[in-house]
C-alpha cells in the first residue's frame, strides 16, 4: 500500500506547449486535489506513476500584480504532458520531492488573450470609478 505524502489544491491541464503564461488554458483547466504518494501522482482520474515520468520541472514564480508566490509543475510522460498550478505558500514544494525534478525560476508570460482580458477589465473598472467620481 502506498503512502500519501502531500495533498493540495491545484489547477491542472494537459495542454501542449509552454504553459508558463497567463492564458485561456488555465481559465478552463481542471480544478481539484493533487495527491502526491510515494509512488505516483493523482489528480481526479489522472494517475501518473513515477516510473512513467520522462521529465519533471518545478517552475517557481511570483504573480504579476500582487507578487504572490506560486509553482507550475510540468510532468512529461510518453502519452501526455501535465501542468499543475500550485500554491506557493506550501513548504512541501521547497523540499525534496519523491520523483526526480528540475527546478527553475522565472516570470509568467502573457498571451494575447490574457492581455485583452486585462485591458477590458481595467477599462470597465476605470469607467465605474469615473462614473462614481463624476456623479457625486
Amino acid at each position: 500500500m502506498s503512502e500519501l505524502l502531500h495533498k493540495c489544491m491545484t489547477k491542472a491541464t494537459t495542454a501542449e506547449g509552454d504553459q508558463r503564461k497567463y492564458g485561456p488554458n488555465w481559465v478552463v483547466s481542471r480544478r481539484g486535489s493533487l495527491k502526491i504518494f510515494d509512488d505516483r501522482l493523482e489528480c481526479g482520474d489522472w494517475r501518473i506513476d513515477y516510473t512513467e515520468i520522462k521529465n519533471a520541472v518545478l517552475f517557481s514564480f511570483r504573480s504579476f500584480f500582487l507578487r504572490i508566490p506560486g509553482y507550475i509543475l510540468t510532468v512529461e510522460t510518453n502519452d501526455r504532458t501535465y501542468h499543475f498550478g500550485l500554491n506557493g505558500w506550501s513548504q512541501f514544494w521547497k523540499g525534496n520531492l519523491p520523483f526526480e525534478t528540475r527546478r527553475e525560476k522565472g516570470k509568467l508570460g502573457f498571451t494575447w488573450f490574457s492581455i485583452i482580458v486585462r485591458l477590458i477589465l481595467y477599462g470597465y473598472i476605470g469607467n465605474l470609478l469615473w462614473q462614481w467620481f463624476t456623479n457625486r
